[in-house]
Formats: structure tokens, sequence, C-alpha cells
């Protein structure tokens, strides 16, 4: 059997910039009816801030989002956009956005340059609310059900937003551009490598890197743990694949959170980043490799397909892994490897994976 792996989890309270987002306001008074109509999850129509996605009409990821509350002064209630703006696939969201207005009252602008964004987590950031899990019937899809009926999971404040995608997030805020939260008074100023190393620890893929647009399904991205699928809601863009997914499909990916190692030195069963291993380049392919077995009478594994490389931090990271090859990997049956060239030298590299300990267990 492969090393069972334990994440090492920063327990210090840390605020840190989000890297790589950028920000839009959408106002007006159907805003709430706009974007109920394309997100991936409901929206009230009094604001509240929510996590969600965009996505492509053939039920692709466009854009993972975090949505936050914003009031004017003048009282009126809006909604600021938090995405990843990197070049890609998609069509930048600003435009998207205008395509879908039509005669909608509703005003959309980019304000990246009035904001930052912060995450900020640890003991004093977090706030329990537990939830339990409903699964679909004829798949591995599932969706967290909260058990505070009068408590939304997401926060009520404007311009700030629970992190509910796991536990343990913390929070994200907005800040004027060029300030520091609050929070700082009380809390260790990190780098934005550190809150990308604190989700991968906590098993949460974010952005494009992650989720390339135009390629990655929402469940193989894990969007339905995280709590940013409804598949209940009226229709919205997407909806369709999405649905028939959750009630007839069968997922056979996943993201994993993972760690590399060189092949003679196996991972130890405390996980934690080492400045030794360098970060490497998403997109790399992770092959399983059958693990030879004593038993003669077993037929040999032929794995299928490979899995794929994503966000990686000196030797964490995220990858997209075939649940097939996971399993036999649980079993001692697989191992995990990747090629990589490293100070022009090409070298194969270890990979093993863990399932995250607030990932739902299906009870058989």
């Amino acid at each position: 059997m492969p090393l069972p792996l334990r994440p090492i989890i920063n327990k210090i309270p840390t605020a840190a910039r989000v890297p790589h987002r950028s920000v839009l306001s959408l106002s007006g008074s159907q805003a709430s009816e706009f974007l109920n109509g394309i997100a991936s999850t409901s929206v009230h129509a009094s604001p509240r801030p929510l996590y969600s996605a965009f996505l492509h009409a053939q039920g692709r990821v466009l854009y993972d989002i975090f949505v936050y509350t914003r009031t004017n002064q003048t009282g009126q209630q809006g909604y600021l956009i938090d995405y990843d703006s990197r070049p890609s696939e998609a069509p930048p969201l600003l435009d998207l956005l205008k395509r879908y207005i039509l005669r909608s009252r509703v005003k959309v602008r980019d304000v990246s340059d009035e904001y930052d964004i912060w995450a900020v987590w640890g003991p004093s950031t977090e706030e329990k609310i537990e939830r339990h899990w409903k699964w679909a019937e004829h798949s591995g899809v599932a969706e967290p059900v909260w058990n505070s009926a009068d408590e939304w999971p997401w926060g009520s404040k404007d311009e700030e937003i629970n992190d509910r995608r796991a536990p343990g997030m913390g929070k994200r805020v907005l800040v004027r551009k060029g300030d520091v939260p609050a929070e700082v008074s009380s809390h260790d100023i990190s780098s934005s490598d550190a809150y990308t190393l604190h989700r991968i620890v906590h098993g949460v893929p974010e952005g494009l890197t992650d989720m390339p647009a135009m390629q990655a399904f929402p469940m193989d991205s894990n969007l339905d743990f995280m709590g940013g699928l409804d598949f209940r809601k009226g229709c919205y863009v997407g909806q369709e694949l999405t649905v028939r997914t959750y009630h007839t499909g069968v997922i056979r990916k996943r993201i994993l959170p993972v760690t590399i190692y060189p092949p003679d030195s196996p991972p130890q069963q405390i996980v934690r980043p080492s400045l030794g291993i360098p970060s490497l380049f998403a997109g790399l392919d992770i092959r399983g490799m059958p693990v030879q077995s004593m038993d003669q009478d077993k037929v040999p594994l032929r794995p299928r397909g490979t899995g794929k490389l994503l966000t990686s931090i000196n030797g964490l990271g995220l990858a997209l892994l075939r649940l097939e090859q996971v399993q036999a990997a649980e079993q001692g049956r697989l191992s995990f490897t990747l090629e990589a060239e490293v100070d022009g030298t090409r070298t194969n590299w270890g990979v093993s994976h863990w399932q995250p300990d607030w990932w739902p267990r299906k009870e058989v």
C-alpha cells in the first residue's frame, strides 16, 4: 500500500494578496435577475455574496467567480465580480457580460483599478458552519447542503465573502487599491505564493491554470464539492450538460492535491513544500505506471490516458487525474510519474496524490 499522505496546514493567522484576479462592477435594477440567468448557482433577488461560475453553452468552465455585494452612496445595492483576467480561449468577461445584457437594466464596468483582492485565514477568521452532502443517484456528483438555515454560508457583509469552498480557507476581502485589510493588525502579511500553497493543501482549484477556459468540466474541477453549482435552479448557460451529468453521467476525472518528488526519494508522511523541488509548468502529462505484482495470476494493469499537472509550487500541486488510476494507486497497483525539463535536463519525477479530508465520502 502507498504511504498515506498528511498535509501540513498553516494555522498562523495570515493575510495575502490573491494573484491574477480582476474586478467587475455589476449594477442596475435587474442586476440580480441578470446574474441569475447566467451564473451556475442561484442568485437571490436580495443581493448576497456567493461563489459561482460562468459556463460555456457546451457546459465547460469559462470563469470561476466570487460575487461580492456593494452598496453605493445612494443606498442602491449591486455586485462586484472577482475573476481570473489572464488571457485565455474564453472571451474577455466584460465583453461576454455586455453581450448578454441586451435590454436588461444593468450596467457593467471594469473597476480593477479601484480594488485589490486579499485572502485572510487562520483560527481568528474561522466560523464553522456544518454541511452534509447531497449525492446524485447515478453518478459521483455531490453538493453541500448547509445545516444552518438562518445563516447564509458565504456571509452578509459588503465587499467580503466567507470562503466556504473548503473548511479552513478563511475569507476574501476587497480593499481599496494600495490599502491592506483591517485584519493585518492581528495577522502576518505573506506573499501570493503563500495563498496558492494554502489552497493547494486544502485541495482547492482556482482560476485559469486549474480550470482552463473552454476545456475544464465543472465536476472534474470539483465545482460541485465546493458549492459552485446548483442543480435545481432554472435555466442558465451551460445547464443542460451539467444537469445531465448530475443525474446520469459518470465522473471519470477529478482535481486532487499532489506531492512531487524525485523517484529515488519517496514522499514523507507529512506533506510540506520543498525549496529543492522546482515549480513545474502546468500542463505536463502525469502517467500511471503499473506496479509489478508478485501474484502471477493477476492480470497486468494497462492504464488508459494521462493526467495533467496544474498549479504547482515547490513540490506541492494540483493535478487532474483519472479516478480509475487514483483507485489503482490507492490499491498499490499503480504509481504516478511525470517528465519535466529542469535546468536543461529532462528528469522523471514521482507524483503521489491525497484526497482532502473535507471531501464527501459516500456511505456504502
